[in-house]
């Protein structure tokens, strides 16, 4: 539904390269979780198969966080879209963009977890836990809306020092 979104937004706003890439990034990472719900995507096995190491046994998890790469992720692919976004389209100053498009990630991403409480307190628990994927921790909600403002607050941070450093590079050339 995603990709269907994404035709008629490039008859209004053509995406920059750099910005379908992300959003088509973070668009495969949830293909990914929806063939194998987000607590059951099998890492360790890919990690095994590919370097003879399970991630799990070398950081220590004993939960599957597969769904934490996936709320990072959205913070460094949307920060810069919609940055870019706000910046190109309503003339917002790129500081002013760049924290527009952190506060919208970090929004969007408490919304998001208050419609997973929302499952979780109207559902059966066994379906909030398919859905929700909280695997007992009682603080997913906030590590998962964390991930989202770091990943947004390290694009901001990229996105800030590329600015700057085009514009020391264009003031040196005049």
């Amino acid at each position: 539904m995603a990709l269907l979104a994404l035709i008629p937004l490039r008859r209004h706003y053509a995406l920059p390269p750099a910005s379908l890439a992300a959003v088509l990034a973070f668009l495969a990472l949830h293909s990914v979780a929806a063939r194998w719900m987000y607590s059951h995507v099998p890492y360790d096995e890919w990690s095994a198969a590919l370097t003879g190491v399970r991630l799990s046994d070398v950081f220590g998890w004993e939960r599957n966080h597969f769904d934490r790469l996936v709320h990072l992720s959205y913070g460094l692919c949307a920060a810069p879209v919609l940055a870019r976004y706000l910046r190109e389209r309503w003339g917002l100053r790129p500081s002013v963009a760049v924290a527009a498009g952190v506060e919208l990630v970090l929004s969007t991403s408490a919304l998001y977890e208050l419609l997973e409480w929302a499952i979780a307190v109207t559902m059966s628990p066994e379906i909030a836990e398919v859905y929700n994927g909280q695997q007992g921790d009682a603080w997913d909600a906030h590590k998962d809306i964390a991930l989202a403002c770091l990943g947004a607050l390290a694009a901001a941070a990229a996105m800030l020092l590329r600015s700057r450093r085009r514009t020391a590079g264009s003031a040196s050339r005049s």
